[in-house]
């Protein structure tokens, strides 16, 4: 997978390079192999991580290769 559109962090007005891919899908929506992506730096990789987990969304957290 090449670069995404922005490779900076997806949390909400940070500016930081995403150094972490987290790797999600809602199964509402999506099938059950489809991967949607938030990039996360370092310091809002938990927040992020949390935030998909506690609604069941998150799949994988893999380090981002831009």
């Amino acid at each position: 997978m090449g670069a995404l559109d922005s490779d900076l962090c997806s949390a909400k007005g940070c500016q930081s390079p995403g150094s972490w891919e987290l790797q999600w899908n809602n199964p509402k929506i999506h099938t059950a192999d489809r991967r949607k992506i938030w990039l996360a730096c370092e310091a809002h990789k938990q927040s992020l991580s949390d935030f998909l987990g506690a609604r069941g969304f998150l799949k994988d957290v893999v380090a981002h290769q831009p």
